[in-house]
């Protein structure tokens, strides 16, 4: 309960401290906008800022959402052989995809042995596969996802429509949530670099 406690609060920290570097940028964006633009170019760097920053956070969200799921349902407890696992086992490899079988001898390696072997791990990738894809589902397919992608596509045409849709400014509009993270991590990442050589 602790470490969910923790997870939560960073991760609700994170989301704050990339809203308000969205919202810096994109005042600034709306500042450029009024006074060397115009308002044309507010309207088109709006609609593709919310539509990308709405799918952002769904995205966000939604694959959170999956990996918690996967953690709820993961047991780690025993592997398939069903021998218990140390614990770097079951940090290193979660799902014990690494698991040392025994080798087969050279002088028993028929061509049907061969052919049965290959048929038992496409069967398991395939299954593996399949659930994977389920799993993930939610992750690509959540509704707070496809309403933004379906309000970044109707933005555009309702804008391309009334003859109200530019090009770049809508393209400056769509990165400004991308852009805005790469650069946070980058000033993160040297922060933490500098606070790792003062200690």
């Amino acid at each position: 309960m602790g470490i969910s406690l923790t997870t939560t609060m960073k991760t609700r920290n994170t989301i704050i401290s990339f809203a308000k570097v969205f919202f810096i940028v994109d005042l600034c964006l709306i500042i450029y906008s009024f006074i060397f633009q115009d308002l044309y170019w507010v309207l088109n760097t709006q609609v593709a800022f919310f539509a990308s920053l709405l799918i952002t956070i769904a995205s966000f969200l939604s694959y959170k959402k999956n990996i918690q799921n996967r953690l709820l349902n993961l047991d780690t407890s025993k592997s398939k052989s069903g021998e218990e696992r140390d614990k770097v086992d079951e940090i290193d490899d979660p799902y014990d995809l690494y698991t040392q079988y025994e080798e087969v001898p050279e002088e028993e390696l028929t061509p049907e042995k061969i052919k049965q072997i290959l048929q038992e791990e496409k069967s398991k990738v395939k299954k593996n596969s399949f659930k994977n894809t389920i799993f993930s589902a939610s992750g690509f397919a959540s509704v707070y996802r496809i309403l933004g992608y379906a309000l970044l596509i109707f933005g555009f045409f309702a804008l391309n429509n009334n003859k109200l849709f530019l090009v770049i400014p809508f393209l400056i509009g769509i990165s400004v949530v991308p852009l805005s993270v790469l650069a946070t991590k980058f000033v993160f990442n040297i922060t933490l670099k500098q606070k790792e050589d003062q200690q």
